[in-house]
């Protein structure tokens, strides 16, 4: 057990009495495991076994941003503060690569086992994750049967006839996807052109209001739209130009809760995307 003297305060005093490696041993299914991203949340709460996950981010219960939403109010939340998340015991940490950098490497020092995740930039990567999290918490065979599902379904989307019309995701403050995004796979899984590609874009930037009047594309796909109070991140949608644009365009509401990150849910973006375009106005 470890020693902590009282008059030690914070993580200063929990770094001192911390061995300096508590390694989990290779092969070994972690008992306690901790999300700090919103992400990796949602893969271990599609893959953990019972009592296996016993945190996840604060994040995972917003609606706007957490596919899994609902199952997520069943967990008890953390903020990724490093202290907190020390307090639970974990075997394992799961983390974004890009994000909470503070507590993830005072964690480390603390000796706690950390597992990272990049942001998934295509399925593929969406595949790879999924069996990468399926290996860390000794669930192999769930991880593997999730894939194959997401696959078979797919594959299914995939041998529909595409539309390969000009598409534009345009979400608030006049930001886009382009190349090596999540979103822009899905867009092309989708059957459609992404004018984000063609202008040169690369991950996520701006696509300036005058470019996508010029591009004319024939759909176009918001994230989520509406404030609670009057906002100039939507300032975009509200100008004439734009109007006369969606006027001429398909429009298509995509949660960005289905693009955000990877996970089975991704399909249902493609096929929300698919039905809207065949059906000639996906906006709802």
């Amino acid at each position: 057990m470890l020693s902590v003297k009282t008059a030690c305060a914070g993580l200063l005093c929990l770094f001192s009495a911390v061995p300096s490696a508590l390694a989990l041993d290779e092969g070994d299914a972690p008992a306690r495991v901790v999300s700090i991203n919103l992400c990796t949340d949602q893969m271990a709460m599609a893959l953990a076994g019972e009592g296996q996950l016993i945190s996840i981010s604060a994040l995972a219960v917003d609606p706007a941003v957490s596919a899994m939403a609902e199952e997520a109010a069943a967990y008890p939340l953390n903020h990724g503060q490093a202290e907190e998340v020390f307090l639970l015991k974990p075997d394992l940490v799961l983390a974004g690569s890009y994000t909470t950098r503070e507590t993830v490497n005072l964690l480390k020092r603390l000796g706690v086992p950390v597992a990272e995740f990049a942001p998934e930039a295509s399925l593929e990567d969406v595949r790879e994750n999924l069996l990468r999290m399926g290996h860390l918490l000794g669930r192999e065979a769930a991880a593997e049967r999730i894939v194959a599902d997401m696959d078979e379904i797919r594959a299914a989307l995939l041998e529909q006839p595409a539309s390969d019309k000009t598409a534009a995701l345009y979400y608030a403050n006049g930001y886009t996807s382009g190349e090596g995004t999540l979103a822009g796979d899905i867009v092309a899984d989708a059957g459609l052109d992404n004018i984000g590609i063609s202008a040169g874009i690369d991950g996520l930037g701006r696509l300036p209001l005058e470019r996508l009047i010029m591009a004319a594309p024939e759909v176009i796909i918001g994230g989520d739209s509406g404030y609670d109070a009057p906002a100039l991140a939507e300032a975009p949608f509200a100008h004439p130009a734009f109007r006369a644009a969606a006027e001429k365009a398909e429009l298509i509401d995509l949660p960005s809760r289905l693009t955000i990150c990877g996970g089975p849910f991704n399909l249902d973006a493609i096929a929300r995307l698919r039905n809207g375009v065949a059906k000639g106005n996906g906006h709802e």
